[in-house]
């Protein structure tokens, strides 16, 4: 049997062999520790991972985020880490991502199979070696421009962020949603993780980087307003991000996407995404509060 422990400072080199293993669907986990550290403050970031050993190597880990989230890379021994780590955390679980049979597996481990979802897909796993991006005309030519928001536009981007939430994720447009999106709004902006397409001099459509990693980053909450779609936008601000992201060492790209969102899929794969052939979960629990 394993042993389980609460990852430390110290461990990052332990934790990062594994999960190399699985490098697509632990972008996440990856991003998240090298960003808040394996301290748990409560910061952004931030959170308690527990980690099962076998002959002094990592073979299973789950994570439960300062937002709630649990995050999992547990191909086996996953009811341990996952009941081990709440075990170890005061937090409520507002969510879970991981590869997609785990999320699954987590829900029964942790008796949430009936816990009522806003959200609760199996998404298709994209990835783009980034000398492989095709750059829309459009971006190429200068027509639109990709770039990070003025400061003016941010309230703007809440707006969206709020939209994104409703449509994407399943939220309810509550008070305190449009706050909340602020909050991550301003956070994206001081760390330059995410950007606005520009046409006419006018905002037209977003996108950001929800995991990032020296040679690697994970796209997502792509969003243009429906007024403004079919017009190739999505497709130039993607594209855009990336053209910048390679600029500075960045060699792929991934990004996970809902099976039945066609419209999504064809625009990822214009550009280049190629489907990876394998699954994330994404479980995200109604707010009971």
């Amino acid at each position: 049997m394993p042993t389980c422990k609460i990852l430390q400072p110290g461990d990052e080199s332990l934790l990062e062999t594994f999960l190399l293993q699985h490098v697509n669907t632990s972008m996440f986990l990856r991003s998240n520790w090298r960003e808040g550290g394996l301290n748990n403050e409560g910061g952004r970031f931030q959170g308690t991972y527990v980690a099962a050993i076998e002959d002094d190597k990592i073979v299973a880990v789950a994570a439960h985020y300062w937002n709630g989230m649990i995050v999992v890379q547990a191909p086996v021994y996953l009811a341990k880490v996952t009941q081990a780590v709440m075990e170890q955390s005061d937090l409520t679980i507002s969510g879970i991502a991981g590869p997609a049979t785990q999320v699954e597996a987590t829900k029964q481990a942790l008796g949430l199979e009936n816990q009522p979802t806003q959200l609760d897909e199996q998404e298709i796993l994209f990835s783009l070696t980034l000398q492989d991006l095709q750059v829309p005309p459009a971006l190429a030519s200068g027509v639109v421009q990709c770039r990070l928001p003025h400061t003016q536009e941010l309230e703007l981007l809440s707006e969206w962020c709020v939209a994104y939430n409703v449509e994407t994720l399943g939220k309810l447009a509550t008070p305190d949603l449009l706050p909340h999106c602020r909050h991550e709004i301003e956070a994206r902006q001081s760390t330059a993780r995410h950007w606005v397409l520009i046409a006419d001099n006018t905002p037209v459509a977003y996108t950001a980087f929800n995991a990032r990693l020296p040679d690697i980053v994970q796209i997502g909450g792509v969003w243009t307003p429906p007024a403004l779609r079919g017009n190739g936008y999505a497709k130039c601000v993607v594209a855009g991000s990336l053209l910048q992201a390679k600029s500075q060492g960045v060699e792929r790209a991934v990004l996970f996407t809902n099976s039945k969102n066609y419209a999504a899929q064809a625009v990822y794969k214009g550009i280049g995404f190629q489907d990876t052939g394998e699954q994330f979960g994404l479980v995200l629990f109604q707010d009971t509060n």
